[in-house]
């Protein structure tokens, strides 16, 4: 099994982080460490961070960084950066990790390929309840569920659902894996890319630009995700337009990602 360094990605709702390394606490096998990725959360972040790490059974580190705006890609790449395993598992921190999560991201682990995972979706109506009684135990047959399919486990026959390929098509960052060394080698994601929207295909079609194929699964690296509601996509166009020209132009990596992170100190 790979040396997993697992990143959560964050911002200023420590309600669902707290459910998240909750259920991160409950892993069947756990990582070699948790990396919380935090875009500028307010002190709150901070002070249930450190509630937790009191007696948190791995190495929890987090990395924060100003709040400028959405700049995600930067503060993912500053978590990349302190990371230790070989093998980046990365996930949103309003998400809820079945507890065979870890386990079975390291079972589809395979060189030569970047994992792609799918969540089911926890609605509006149960969020509240969810954080304030702590609930972690969801499961297919959970009530509040939305996109239930990708709730079902089955892992003798996952298998049978995998699916490799070259497209970077519906990649999210909240369940995501991939080489550490990867990543560095295609640069990171591109920091230029600030504000919601197509960060993740775009990091993901210059893994297939040098020979790295997308694998998709299903009844394996279940999560459940926390409504919210929409991000801002004012900036999904120009992103659109960044994914574009990466697939027109194969290009291999940006100018502006993991290398160049430690000269912005903001």
């Amino acid at each position: 099994m790979p040396t997993i360094s697992l990143i959560v990605a964050t911002y200023n709702w420590p309600e669902a982080l707290n459910v998240c390394l909750l259920s991160i606490r409950n892993q069947t096998v756990l990582p070699a460490e948790v990396i919380i990725a935090d875009d500028g959360s307010s002190p709150a972040t901070k002070l249930l961070i450190e509630k937790h790490r009191i007696d948190f059974p791995v190495s929890l580190i987090h990395v924060w960084q100003q709040d400028l705006g959405f700049r995600k890609s930067l503060i993912l790449n500053k978590a990349v950066g302190r990371a230790s395993g070989k093998y980046i598992v990365q996930v949103d921190g309003d998400v809820i990790l079945n507890k065979h999560f870890i386990a079975d991201h390291a079972s589809v682990s395979e060189n030569g390929f970047f994992v792609r995972g799918t969540r089911s979706h926890i609605t509006k109506d149960a969020v509240q309840a969810v954080c304030s009684e702590q609930k972690i135990d969801f499961n297919y047959f959970s009530a509040n569920l939305v996109h239930r399919f990708n709730a079902l486990r089955l892992p003798y026959l996952a298998f049978l659902m995998e699916k490799k390929s070259k497209s970077s098509n519906s990649v999210r960052g909240s369940n995501l894996a991939y080489w550490r060394l990867d990543f560095v080698r295609v640069n990171g994601y591109d920091n230029d890319l600030t504000g919601w929207g197509h960060e993740d295909e775009e990091l993901a079609t210059r893994f297939i630009n040098i020979g790295i194929w997308k694998k998709a699964v299903k009844f394996k690296c279940i999560q459940f995700h926390l409504y919210h509601s929409a991000s801002c996509y004012a900036r999904k166009p120009l992103h659109a337009e960044a994914l574009s020209n990466t697939q027109q132009q194969k290009l291999t990596a940006c100018i502006n990602g993991i290398a160049q992170t430690q000269s912005i100190k903001a």
